[in-house]
């Protein structure tokens, strides 16, 4: 088991999915069931599994960590358009690391690979919907609906926050957005 950020060798973290969709769907399952209850296990599963099965190959990007060939962390990256403006946006929703693994440091070194795999892959600009202090570790930072529309209403607008993934800062970004389509549902925002 991986102690600290550095002791993730770079062969720890794969990406794509093919194949592994079933481990990912019960990695994710279990870490939101026992964080936030079935309910929200059961909700994030069907999300994940949605997300896998019905969002175009250049619309997701999936990013997971191993140990010894088992997923231990995921993060799920797609596409969010924003009508009125050119920029590459990607949403990361959902992110998980399994339960017996947190504080150990793996979330943060596979969102910084996925960050740094992304900004090579020429995507400009990562948001998440999520706790800003988690997320703040890696870049992240806050945003208003000002700046980048959300697709559907936010329950938590705080929880709005992006990272611009080039030497330029957030632009106002223009237009409204819309998500992949396994995301355009209310209970998950």
């Amino acid at each position: 088991m991986f102690n600290r950020v550095r002791d993730i060798p770079r062969s720890c973290v794969t990406t794509g999915f093919v194949g592994r969709e079933q481990a990912l769907i019960e990695l994710f399952a279990t870490t939101f069931t026992t964080s936030e209850g079935p309910d929200e296990g059961a909700l994030i599963a069907d999300l994940v599994r949605d997300l896998l099965a019905e969002t175009p190959t250049e619309d997701i990007r999936v990013f997971c960590a191993e140990d010894e060939g088992n997923a231990i962390g995921a993060a799920i990256f797609t596409r969010l358009t924003y009508s009125g403006d050119p920029h590459i946006v990607f949403l990361l929703s959902p992110m998980a690391v399994a339960p017996e693994c947190q504080r150990q440091g793996i979330g943060r070194a596979l969102l910084s690979y996925a960050l740094a795999a992304l900004r090579s892959d020429g995507i400009q600009i990562a948001i998440t919907y999520g706790d800003p202090k988690y997320y703040g570790q890696v870049g992240f930072v806050p945003i208003t609906e000002d700046q980048a529309r959300a697709p559907l209403p936010l329950s938590l607008p705080h929880g709005w926050i992006e990272q611009s993934l080039t030497e330029e800062k957030m632009p106002v970004l223009q237009g409204p957005s819309t998500c992949v389509s396994a995301l355009n549902r209310s209970d998950v925002w």
